[in-house]
This record gives C-alpha cells, structure tokens and sequence, in this order.
C-alpha cells in the first residue's frame, strides 16, 4: 500500500505540473491550476457504455462554437523541430485529432515556435516530460491570435479507440486512439477542459495514466535521443512543416 500511495503522490505532482501556469513542483501547489483539480478532472467522468460514447463521438465538431474558426489538420502533416542544432521529426496526427494537430501545424507556419523556450523538464524521480511552447516562457502563457486580440484556445479533443470521431470538451474513461507512448507530443491546458493553446509536450517514457485527460496529436518518428537530451532552458531553433503542408484548412 505505501508503494501504491507514493505512486500516486507522484502523478499528482506530474499532472499537476502539466497544468498551465505551473512550472515546477514547487509550485504546483500554489498556482492557478492545482494538481488536486487536475486529478479530480482526470477522474470525475464516469465509465460511459458503449451507446453513450458513441452518441457523444458522434457531435459535429463544427455544432461547437467557436470551432469554424479554427485550423484544422485533414490528414497527416510532418513537422521538423530543432532543438540545439538537432532534428527531431514529428508525425502530426490530423486523421484523430484535426483541430489539436491543425492548431498545432498552423502555429508551426506561423513560427510561433522559433526562439521559444521549453520551460519545465522533468526526469526525476522518473522521466515524465518536456514541455515548451510558451511565448511567455514560465508556463502561463499562449499564442495570441491578432485576429481576435486574445489568446486562441483550442478544446480538449480525445477521440476513443475505434470511435468515428473525437470527443470535445470533457476527458473520457475510453481507451483513447492516441496513447501517452514514449515520444507521444501532447497539448497542456489548465483545469478547463478547453483551454489548450501552444503549449505542448514530449513524454520522455509510457504515461498511460494521462491518456484520456490531455490531448496527444501526433508523435516522434525520429530523433527521440535529441528529445531525451533536452534540459529546461534549451531553445527551439526553428520548427518547420516538411510534408503535409496541404493538409491544413485555415478558415477565411
């Protein structure tokens, strides 16, 4: 039992790190997004049968609002970031998750990424993740959108396995499609489910315990050891769409 609760003391200070605003364990306690609220959000949904999973997969992404307006990723896209002169290729994942991975390759276009900073990596006492993206640079940021004078929030979007579409809004009990393997690239958020915007994150090993409460949309195909070796502070070089670039459907 002792060995059960010090795991779980563990992934609640790595949820909780997850959560926008919250930088280090040190200060998971006292920012705006507390790992107690990250472990109750991750937990509070029921197990759904199978018609009821079913019947929410089945909601049109464009009958939620404010979602016409967001990029979206019809097919697969590859990005290429270098990290401290060094690639690292991702496979981006808009078959299962359109609006995460279009959100995601357009902020690529845009070179929200270059310059930008990974602000919080965590290896002990376990490897966990790499998280940057921020233009802030301390974890409590997002990207700006000129075009509303806000910050462009994206929801959470997980779609069950061997579901027709992603679930919005809410974390599921479900299998999701897209797992928190090792080299899994996942969207940060605060306690609201809808509150992803660039910040992103590598897992650095299996994280299954995530899978159903954050959105992963793609993963690494190449250069996991360059992943590994990232410390808090090292800046991404420049991040580029290669393949896929076709794929993206910017509203008008």
């Amino acid at each position: 039992m002792r060995l059960k609760f010090s795991q779980f003391l563990v992934a609640l200070l790595m949820i909780g790190g997850l959560m926008l605003g919250g930088c280090s364990a040190e200060n998971v306690a006292s920012n705006t997004s507390p790992s107690s609220t990250a472990t109750s959000k991750a937990t509070e949904a029921s197990p759904k049968s199978t018609t009821e999973a079913t019947k929410v997969s089945e909601t049109s992404s464009e009958s939620i609002p404010g979602m016409k307006d967001l990029p979206r990723l019809e097919g697969k896209a590859t990005v290429v970031m270098t990290v401290k002169g060094s690639p690292i290729t991702i496979e981006v994942d808009g078959t299962n998750a359109p609006i995460t991975a279009g959100n995601f390759v357009d902020l690529v276009q845009k070179g929200v990424y270059d310059g930008l900073k990974f602000h919080r990596v965590v290896r002990e006492p376990q490897p966990f993740v790499a998280q940057g993206g921020d233009p802030k640079g301390n974890g409590t940021g997002g990207y700006i959108d000129p075009k509303i004078g806000t910050e462009r929030r994206i929801p959470l979007e997980i779609k069950p396995k061997g579901a027709k579409d992603p679930i919005y809004g809410k974390t599921i009990t479900e299998q999701p499609e897209l797992q928190h393997k090792q080299g899994a690239v996942a969207m940060a958020r605060s306690q609201m489910p809808d509150s992803a915007s660039s910040q992103f994150y590598f897992t650095l090993a299996d994280q299954g315990f995530l899978d159903g409460s954050y959105a992963v949309f793609g993963h690494v195909t190449e250069g996991f050891d360059v992943v590994n070796k990232i410390e808090q502070g090292d800046t991404i070089d420049s991040a580029k769409v290669t393949q896929g670039a076709e794929n993206l459907k910017t509203p008008q």
